[in-house]
């Protein structure tokens, strides 16, 4: 195959996509709106799946260099209630198989593993458009342009690629999320470090609480999480750290300390995040030329599926284009057809209405005592 295939979004999905393909031999690039690989954080833990996450690495030609990244100790969860009793707790006996790495490593060992020019950076989309016959024009915020015969979207929830396929649009699940960081966990941070252990942390009660994760680094990464309408915090400044702080605070009167201060001794400035969904059966008519892969196609609240998926999804295409390579339509029909179902059946139930529905947190307690470990 020498047309060169587009991608969009340099995530884990766009780069496991590059990867295979590059293993092939067919000509990829990346563009990605990020003006380089640090350009801002990626994110916290991920636990990687051995029915999704692994195959997609190993079809990568990286499970080795994978198996590198790992973080031992860290498959261990504790559950609290919101007065800092442990409810639950569940250390890491090493039998665990979903290994925990960081995000931000992963991604770079995806980045690594491609030739330099691969990736595009400070490439904007801006819109996309249709010119008949399988081929697309893609607009970035420069001014410039690139047309493709095989442009593939994995540029997550707000993909500028899904329109040229989709009327769907992503909802509001009604959960927003304050998102801090305590660096030095262990040193500076020592109550709230042993309140969430080696590992991760939920300390729920109907309708909010907190997740919780112990990097590598021994930085907190911590999400508190409400179940508030679209327009809660509006009034607020986001760029007011403070002012946002004491507004999430008084959400939490009779919170233990050592959960509180997940909030309030943050290193960097608190950020919200309003929890979105596609419809779960998203789908779309085969459509030449273009298709969607991650969270452009199936994207749900955090459920410890969506890195695994996106990562699959980039591997199976690629596999797909690799073994049909004069029959793009062949390729892409045949990754859809079981890209569909397999993120339709991902989605499950309602993680947040486990999470901080009225029986928090013994709905939680209960969906991890039965071995449904989440991320």
């Amino acid at each position: 195959m020498t047309t060169p295939v587009t991608v969009i979004g340099a995530g884990l999905g766009g780069l496991a996509l590059a990867r295979v393909l590059h293993l092939h031999g067919i000509p990829v690039t990346v563009y990605e709106a990020d003006a380089s690989a640090t350009a801002r954080s990626q994110g916290g833990m991920l636990d990687i799946h051995p029915w999704n996450g692994q195959p997609a690495l190993a079809a990568a030609g990286l499970i080795e260099e994978f198996r590198g990244l790992v973080l031992a100790g860290r498959e261990s969860y504790r559950v609290l209630d919101r007065t800092g009793t442990v409810l639950l707790d569940l250390p890491d006996d090493g039998t665990g198989s979903r290994p925990e790495v960081q995000r931000g490593q992963l991604r770079q060992l995806l980045l690594d593993s491609l030739p330099e020019g691969i990736v595009r950076w400070g490439h904007k989309v801006t819109a996309v458009r249709a010119l008949g016959e399988g081929r697309h024009e893609v607009r970035f915020a420069d001014g410039g342009a690139a047309t493709t015969s095989l442009l593939i979207g994995a540029d997550g929830a707000w993909s500028r690629v899904r329109p040229v396929l989709s009327d769907a649009t992503p909802t509001y699940v009604g959960v927003t999320s304050v998102e801090t960081f305590l660096f030095d966990g262990t040193t500076r941070h020592r109550a709230a470090a042993e309140a969430v252990g080696a590992g991760s942390l939920f300390a729920l009660a109907p309708g909010k609480g907190f997740v919780a994760q112990r990097e590598g680094d021994g930085t907190l990464h911590a999400y508190a999480q409400f179940v508030k309408p679209l327009d809660w915090l509006a009034d607020t400044d986001p760029a007011d750290a403070a002012a946002v702080t004491a507004r999430v605070v008084s959400e939490l009167d009779g919170w233990a300390p050592q959960l509180i201060a997940l909030l309030t001794d943050s290193d960097t400035a608190p950020v919200l995040r309003r929890l979105h969904t596609l419809p779960v059966g998203h789908r779309w008519d085969r459509t030449p030329g273009v298709t969607l892969l991650g969270d452009a196609a199936h994207l749900a609240p955090p459920n410890g599926e969506g890195a695994n998926l996106a990562m699959l999804d980039g591997a199976e295409l690629g596999q797909a284009i690799a073994a049909h390579p004069d029959d793009v339509e062949k390729a892409l029909a045949d990754y859809e057809q079981a890209m569909f179902p397999r993120a339709a059946e991902a989605a499950g139930e309602d993680v947040y209405d486990i999470m901080l529905g009225d029986d928090a947190p013994h709905s939680w307690i209960a969906m991890m005592s039965d071995d449904e470990q989440p991320s």
